[in-house]
């Protein structure tokens, strides 16, 4: 809304309103007023729940053995993390631009679909909260909007890179003059760096491209569910999911912008995607509302951000590597949440297949795998055999695995920035 008003102001000369519009001032601005308003809105946010005494019911004090209770600290704290992003975002951000109404969209579903389950779980005491199969609809359904406009939108079009050789047979990376609609992806450690989903359909002949756009579709699904669940089960310790997840933020804010600018598309061998520039400014307040959320959420923490948080926050960055064509980075970007939904996965397969023979086995002390490595021999279930019993072969305290899961993940979003030069 803002940059509307002083990109009108400037066509009067008032000093100043041509700063607007810089996609670096609207950005650092947003990163800033994200972190003042979680900052701000935290505190009090804390203060009534605790007044209204509406807090976390189903923590055990036990599950952190040095000593700090976690049962009466409010949690519903994505609310913090959804208003700090959406108000900068709203009055930096250019609101016709597509790409931002479905990040804001991707937010408020999300962020409505965790409240429901947070809600449940508070006010109806069920600590199941909402069914998982609703869960899966709600994030299926966001998935299959976000694919959809996608497709369907004439403003999301990008310019691809072509590789040509010059007479000094120096190559050299170009972009079409013209966007265009395109199934193209980025993809990891192949030379011309693209991946054409209706390639995998060739044998369809005219019908390939349609073909194509369904297969894109499934894997925008696949991508916003898996990672908005990936988040959801990272938020098990104090600061653990919204430090990753500013980390990534980071990661894909360079990969937004490089994106948006001719020149260091060209350089990385990338698709010139006009319009991402406002993915920049949106992951800004992103990662500003993650840093002002922890400030609160640090251990030991005094809120909980819940599912109303976790699923947001998953469901953005999964919808933002869709939209700037790095869906296949999301393994490695995302690596420590793709980790703990296979402890999870592996843990439970393992499990109903040796009861079935009769047998209790389990391959972790616990899961997701963080919980793994602050788990005492005390606490195992003594009539179940662990595969990994002995590791680690001491317990963590809490926030030495955080931090280290931090490191894991920055380690990992410099990874993925470097790929795009390895080839």
């Amino acid at each position: 809304m803002l940059y509307y008003l002083f990109r009108f102001l400037e066509q009067f000369g008032i000093p100043g309103s041509h700063v607007w519009g810089y996609i670096s001032f609207r950005a650092l601005l947003a990163l800033i007023l994200a972190l003042m308003i979680s900052a701000w809105f935290g505190e009090r946010f804390i203060k009534f729940m605790k007044r209204k005494n509406i807090s976390e019911t189903q923590r055990d004090a036990s599950i952190d053995p040095f000593g700090t209770a976690k049962k009466g600290v409010p949690t519903m704290g994505g609310i913090i993390i959804i208003v700090s992003i959406l108000i900068p975002a709203l009055l930096l951000g250019r609101m016709r631009n597509i790409y931002l109404i479905l990040m804001i969209i991707t937010t408020v579903w999300l962020g409505f679909l965790g409240f429901l389950d947070d809600y449940i779980k508070i006010f109806k005491k069920n600590k199941d909260g909402l069914s998982g199969k609703y869960k899966i609809v709600g994030q299926v359904s966001i998935g299959l909007i976000v694919g959809l406009v996608l497709w369907a939108s004439p403003d999301a079009k990008v310019r691809e890179n072509v590789e040509m050789q010059r007479q000094n047979q120096q190559t050299v990376v170009v972009h079409k003059s013209e966007p265009v609609k395109s199934l193209k992806t980025t993809i990891p450690f192949v030379k011309n760096h693209n991946l054409d989903y209706g390639q995998a359909f060739g044998f369809l002949g005219k019908y390939k491209t349609a073909a194509g756009w369904v297969l894109f579709v499934i894997m925008t699904i696949i991508v916003v569910t898996a990672v908005s669940n990936g988040a959801n089960l990272n938020d098990g310790m104090d600061g653990m999911a919204a430090g990753n997840s500013a980390i990534i933020g980071v990661a894909l804010g360079i990969l937004a912008y490089v994106s948006s600018h001719l020149e260091y598309a060209a350089y990385l061998n990338i698709m010139y995607i006009p319009g991402s520039q406002e993915l920049v400014v949106f992951l800004c307040a992103f990662i500003g509302a993650m840093i002002g959320f922890l400030w609160y959420n640090a251990y030991p923490a005094q809120v909980f951000m819940g599912d109303t948080g976790s699923l947001t926050i998953g469901g953005i960055i999964g919808v933002c590597a869709v939209i700037i064509h790095k869906e296949l980075l999301v393994p490695i970007l995302c690596g420590i949440f793709l980790v703990e939904s296979l402890s999870v996965m592996i843990q439970t397969f393992c499990f109903k297949y040796y009861k079935r023979k009769g047998q209790r086995v389990r391959i972790f002390r616990a899961t997701p795998i963080h919980d793994n490595f602050r788990k005492l021999d005390s606490q195992l279930d003594e009539t179940s055999r662990y595969v990994f019993k002995g590791w680690p072969k001491r317990q963590f305290h809490e926030s030495k695995i955080t931090v280290r899961f931090w490191i894991v993940t920055i380690i990992l979003a410099a990874l993925t920035i470097i790929t795009l030069k390895i080839r």
